[in-house]
C-alpha cells in the first residue's frame, strides 16, 4: 500500500473510532488494524480488517427497516426513529448506498480504497 493510501487509511480509521456510531468489533478491529501496520501482521490483519468494515457497513435500506421497526423506536427512540427514518429516504433518494452516520461514513471511504490497500 502506497504512502498516501496508507496515510489516508489510518486517518479515517482514526475518525471511526472516534465516531460515536462505531461499533465495538469496528474499534477493535480498527486497533488491530493500526496496531499491526508496519508489522509482518499488516497483510493478515488488513484482510480481517476490511471483512470487519464489510460486516459492518449499513445500507441506507437497512437504516431505513432499522429506524421504522419497533427496534429503532427503542434505540433511537420514537419521535426519533421518524426522523432517521426520513434522513434515510431522504439520502437514498439523492443516491446514497450506505448510511452517513460519522462510522458508515469512515468505513465507506476506507472501503473505497480496499483494492489499493491489499
Amino acid at each position: 500500500m502506497t504512502k498516501d493510501v496508507l496515510d489516508f487509511v489510518v486517518e479515517k480509521t482514526h475518525e471511526l473510532m472516534g465516531a460515536p456510531t462505531c461499533s465495538q468489533e469496528a474499534r477493535d478491529a480498527a486497533q488491530s488494524w493500526l496496531d499491526a501496520v508496519g508489522t509482518a501482521d499488516e497483510a493478515e490483519e488488513t484482510k480481517k480488517y476490511i471483512t470487519e468494515l464489510e460486516e459492518d457497513i449499513v445500507t441506507v435500506d437497512a437504516l431505513i427497516a432499522l429506524a421504522e421497526s419497533e427496534m429503532g423506536a427503542k434505540i433511537f427512540g420514537a419521535d426519533h426513529a421518524k426522523v432517521v427514518a426520513a434522513h434515510g429516504k431522504e439520502i437514498k433518494d439523492a443516491g446514497a448506498v450506505y448510511c452517513d452516520c460519522p462510522a458508515c461514513a469512515a468505513v465507506e471511504a476506507i472501503l473505497e480504497k480496499k483494492a489499493e490497500m491489499q
